[in-house]
C-alpha cells in the first residue's frame, strides 16, 4: 500500500521548525511590531521611541517636501499607475524621474520597476542563457542568489569579498562559457562592508565578463554626494554594465530600478518580464522619490551627516566591546552575538525600553552569526547611540547572568 503523503500543513510546520520557529513561539518576539503605535505611545519611555530598524538613511520618509510631493501626485494622477507601462501607458512623471535619476548617477538611462527584489530576480535570468555563467559573492543579497538559481545558466559563488578567489575561478572556468556575469553588492546589507570595485573591474575586464552591481544600500550613502560605490572609489559608473538600485532606502519610497546605457534600458523596456508584466510604480511613489532626489542634490550634507553618525555608532560599539564584524561605518552596523537565543533576548529587552532593533538569526546570514542589524540615519543623534549601546550591554549581561543561573539550577 502506498504510504500517505503528509499534508501541506505538515510540510509547512516542518519547514517552519527548521527555520527557527522555537525562537518565536507564543508570539513573545520583537518581529512584526506595529511601529506607528509605538511612535504614538513614545511618552511611555523616558527617552521616547527610537528605531534603528528602518533604512531611512537620509531622513526622507517624513521630510515635508517629500510627503507633500506624494500628496500632490495623488490629487493630480490618482492612486495607481493602472497597468503595465508598456501596454497601459505611463505618466509623464515616470520618464521625468528616470531621466533626472540617470543624470544624477552619471549613466545613460534608468528603468524603474515595482520592486527592488523583483528587479534582480527578473534581470539575471533575462540576460543570461543556458550556455552562460553567473558567478556571485556568496553573501550577495537574497534577490541576487535567488535570481541566479532561477536562471537557466550555470551558477557559481566565490567566498565573500575574496576577489582573488574570483579571479582564480574565472581563470579556471571562463573558457567553458559564452557570456559571464559577475553579481555582487556594493554595500552589503547584513555586514556593512563593501566591494573593492576597482579590483573587481580589473578582473571583469581581464576575463571579458559583465558586472551586475547591486547598489540598493549604497546609493545615497557612499561617495561624497551619495552617488554610490563608483563615486566612493572615483570610478566611471559607465564601466558597470548593470547597476541595480532601490527607492526604499535613501529615497524613502519603494520600488527598484536598473541603471545602464541608454540603449540597454530601451531594450529592457520592451522585454524585461519584471517590467513588462508588472504594474508601473504609483505616481505618488515616483513623486516622493523624485522629491527626495531633489533634496539629496541640494543637500549633500545629509550624506556627510549620515557618514559621521555611522562611524560614531561603530566606534562607540567597538569601544564598548561589541562585535561589529566587518562593518566599515557606512549606514549598516551589525552587532553580532554568540547564539540566536542571546540575540533574540537582547532585541526583546531593547524593545521593552523603546528601542526597536529586530534580530536577524536565520534568514540571509550564516547560522553561526546571529545579529542585531542597526540602520543608521542622518537624523540620529549621539544620545541615541549612547542609549542603544548602553541598553545592549545591559541586556547582554542580563542574558549571561540568567544563563549561568540556569546552569546552576540544572
Amino acid at each position: 500500500m502506498q504510504e500517505k503523503r503528509s499534508s501541506f500543513l505538515d510540510y509547512a510546520e516542518r519547514r517552519y521548525r527548521l527555520a527557527g520557529s522555537a525562537l518565536v513561539e507564543g508570539g513573545n518576539h520583537p518581529y512584526f511590531v506595529e511601529t506607528d503605535l509605538l511612535e504614538e505611545s513614545a511618552d511611555q519611555w523616558p527617552e521616547g521611541f527610537l528605531s534603528l530598524s528602518h533604512y531611512d538613511y537620509l531622513g526622507m520618509m517624513q521630510d515635508p517636501e517629500v510627503t507633500a510631493a506624494a500628496k500632490s501626485a495623488i490629487d493630480h494622477f490618482g492612486t495607481g499607475a493602472g497597468g503595465s507601462r508598456l501596454v497601459g501607458g505611463e505618466r509623464s512623471i515616470h520618464r521625468a524621474f528616470e531621466k533626472e535619476l540617470a543624470a544624477f548617477l552619471g549613466v545613460g538611462g534608468v528603468l524603474s520597476i515595482i520592486s527592488g527584489y523583483l528587479t534582480n530576480m527578473s534581470i539575471i535570468g533575462h540576460v543570461m542563457t543556458g550556455r552562460d555563467l553567473v558567478i556571485a559573492d556568496e553573501l550577495a543579497h537574497n534577490s541576487i542568489i535567488s535570481g541566479c538559481k532561477a536562471a537557466k545558466c550555470t551558477f557559481l559563488t566565490y567566498p565573500h569579498n575574496d576577489l582573488e578567489a574570483l579571479n582564480a575561478l574565472l581563470g579556471e572556468r571562463r573558457q567553458e562559457f559564452g557570456r559571464v556575469l559577475i553579481a555582487t553588492d556594493g554595500l552589503f546589507s547584513m555586514d556593512g562592508d563593501i566591494t573593492d570595485l576597482p579590483r573587481l573591474l580589473e578582473i571583469k575586464d581581464a576575463h571579458d565578463a559583465w558586472l551586475l552591481l547591486d547598489e540598493a544600500h549604497s546609493y545615497g550613502v557612499l561617495g561624497e554626494t551619495g552617488r554610490g560605490l563608483s563615486e566612493h572609489f572615483g570610478v566611471d559608473p559607465k564601466r558597470i554594465e548593470l547597476a541595480v538600485g532601490t527607492l526604499s532606502k535613501s529615497f524613502g519610497a519603494s520600488g527598484g530600478f536598473i541603471a545602464a546605457e541608454a540603449r540597454i534600458v530601451e531594450w529592457l523596456k520592451f522585454t524585461l518580464p519584471g517590467f513588462v508584466y508588472s504594474v508601473g510604480l504609483a505616481p505618488s511613489t515616483v513623486a516622493s522619490a523624485r522629491a527626495a532626489l531633489g533634496v539629496l542634490r541640494r543637500e549633500p550634507e545629509r550624506v556627510a551627516r549620515l557618514r559621521e553618525n555611522s562611524r560614531m555608532f561603530l566606534n562607540m560599539a567597538q569601544a564598548a566591546g561589541l562585535d561589529t564584524g566587518d562593518a566599515i561605518g557606512e549606514a549598516v552596523v551589525p552587532v553580532l552575538f554568540e547564539s540566536p537565543e542571546e540575540c533574540v533576548f537582547v532585541a526583546g529587552a531593547l524593545l521593552q525600553q523603546g528601542i526597536y532593533t529586530p534580530p536577524v538569526v536565520h534568514v540571509g546570514i550564516p547560522k553561526d552569526a546571529p545579529r542585531i542589524r542597526c540602520f543608521i540615519s542622518a537624523k540620529h543623534s549621539q544620545k541615541d547611540f549612547e542609549r542603544t549601546v548602553s541598553a545592549i550591554l545591559a541586556a547582554r549581561a542580563a542574558f549571561q547572568s540568567a544563563s549561568i543561573e540556569g546552569l546552576r539550577a540544572s
